[in-house]
């Protein structure tokens, strides 16, 4: 029995993972930010809410298949952009684009991931039925964010998502501890933890060193897809707190197709998003990895989708981590949400196979909530589903105003 047989659900894989990645590569993938506050509130929030089975209905017929921007999708959910993918897997995020386009569902490549937008596209591609999109950090150079931009839309991206919540780099202390490092640089702490995970050391590390050195994020603009010490701006360059609603201008006249905007978690935010020509609200605070006091994602999800109504589409992101989870997002206004750290255990264990086996058992998951609380179709999923006086949840007055 291969390990991935042995996992019945993510934490098993998450297990699973834990064992095989280098300790740096593990906690920049699995922990939040601070104290992790934010991790476990965006855990709690999903954990507060109770569902009701309902009897005796026919859901014999049901379906988890819906649209999503116009376009079919086998379910309500897409890859989030993670940029740890290339350290989890040889060309990690190639694997995840293709368990995506396998399972009919978008997958979103990130700014800092080590394979190329032009190689995920090629091999993941609308031509092999994947959906991609495309997350840009936004840089103090503008016109290396512009070239980015271009690069994604010459390669057919149908996406571009501008991630808003990462102004300034995150305490995760953690990673200093590890002597872990992005752009990857191998520390002679991280150097040690290396040398205690031969497998991963021989099937990740060993590949690209035999063939493009040492991993580096292939969608950064020369000089800057390695750390370069040598010139000194490299830093500069990649900040991103100047950042304001006069690029979101700039981003929609440029991007032909749907716009995004991930990390929103206040209603006015959302609606000014709209008078910008934004066509989709990402509701996240970026898995509990930036800032550790932030709401966390599902209790912000309801008011935000009640100021945008049908004005925009609407996701989640942020502590998905079973498929009762997205039943819950759908019920509060979300037409599908994304999920990171679910897809990254898979991927860590199994490359594409384990990426697909994580979107498996969520899949099932999702398709028991469906089945127990007598949804036939995810158009289905309301806030009937709530028990509505279970202590401590905050939808109760919400629910039964019959909100």
């Amino acid at each position: 029995m291969s390990v991935l047989d042995r996992c019945y659900n993510i934490a098993d894989l998450r297990a699973a993972a834990q064992q095989r990645l280098p300790r740096g590569v593990f906690e920049f993938v699995d922990r939040g930010s601070e104290d992790e506050v934010a991790l476990r509130n965006n855990r709690a929030g999903f954990e507060r809410i109770k569902l009701r089975h309902r009897a005796l209905v026919d859901v014999s017929g049901r379906s988890m298949a819906t649209t999503l921007f116009g376009k079919p999708v086998g379910m309500p959910m897409a890859i989030a952009p993670t940029g740890a993918a290339g350290l989890c897997w040889h060309e990690g995020e190639l694997a995840l684009a293709k368990a995506a386009a396998k399972a009919k569902i978008p997958f979103a490549l990130a700014t800092s991931a080590m394979t190329s937008m032009e190689k995920i596209a090629e091999q993941a591609g609308p031509a092999v039925g994947g959906r991609l999109w495309f997350q840009l950090y936004v840089w103090n150079r503008r016109d290396l964010s512009y070239q980015l931009i271009e690069r994604a839309k010459a390669a057919g991206f149908e996406a571009l998502i501008v991630t808003v919540d990462t102004i300034v780099s995150p305490n995760r202390e953690y990673n200093a501890r590890n002597g872990f490092l992005l752009p990857f640089h191998p520390t002679v702490r991280f150097t040690v933890d290396i040398m205690r995970h031969p497998t991963w050391a021989a099937s990740v590390l060993l590949k690209y060193f035999t063939t493009i050195g040492m991993p580096r994020n292939e969608n950064f603009p020369e000089p800057y897809r390695r750390r370069v010490t040598s010139n000194p701006d490299t830093f500069e360059v990649m900040r991103q707190d100047s950042l304001c609603w006069d690029d979101i201008k700039i981003f929609r006249k440029m991007w032909p197709g749907i716009l995004m905007l991930k990390g929103i978690n206040r209603p006015d935010d959302a609606v000014k998003a709209l008078e910008y020509g934004v066509d989709g609200i990402i509701v996240s605070n970026h898995g509990g990895r930036n800032m550790d006091s932030a709401v966390a994602s599902i209790d912000a999800l309801p008011d935000i989708a009640e100021a945008v109504g049908d004005r925009a589409t609407v996701l989640l992101d942020s502590g998905v981590r079973r498929g009762s989870d997205i039943a819950k997002a759908l019920a509060l206004g979300a037409k599908a949400v994304l999920t990171g750290r679910v897809t990254l255990y898979g991927t860590a264990v199994g490359g594409a196979e384990g990426a697909g086996k994580a979107i498996g058992i969520i899949r099932s998951e999702l398709d028991k909530t469906m089945a127990y609380t007598g949804c036939c179709s995810v158009d289905e999923i309301s806030t009937d589903i709530f028990f509505a006086d279970s202590p401590g949840n905050r939808l109760r007055d919400r629910v039964s105003a019959g909100g």
